[in-house]
């Protein structure tokens, strides 16, 4: 019994615990993000005020709009797109941060017709501020 009461305890306790998020510290200042492509590790420069985001990756630059939702997600749009993939929004939710660095995921905010909606996951350091 006394296991039981211990066990139902710990449940409780940790079942009410959430991650402390410090996301608005990451709304403005220039981050890094790394992400492995095949076999190549590969990353992008941003560089984020309030309302824009400039991120370069491979040498090619581009732009988007930033609407922040709340103070943990947010949704970016190409300013400039070449194509119809690059006209969709996409929704951006910072799960954890730490000191220099936050978790997130992403998704497209519409989701096609016959095709899953995939949400990604990654990291971001922050290198600076703007």
């Amino acid at each position: 019994m006394r296991i039981t009461a211990l066990l139902l305890l710990f449940l409780v306790v940790t079942s009410c615990y959430s991650p402390e998020r410090d996301c608005t510290s990451f709304k403005t200042g220039v981050f890094k993000f790394e992400e492995l492509v095949g076999t190549e590790l590969v990353s992008s420069t941003i560089r984020r005020n309030d309302s824009i985001s400039i991120e370069t990756y491979n040498a090619v630059v581009d732009t988007f709009s930033v609407r922040w939702i709340n103070d943990c997600e947010y949704i970016m749009r190409k300013l400039n797109p070449k194509n119809k993939y690059d006209e969709e929004a996409v929704h951006f939710k910072i799960l954890t941060t730490t000191k220099d660095s936050y978790t997130f995921e992403y998704r497209m905010v519409v989701k096609k017709e016959n095709n899953p909606r995939r949400v990604e996951k990654g990291t971001v350091t922050k290198i600076g501020d703007i």
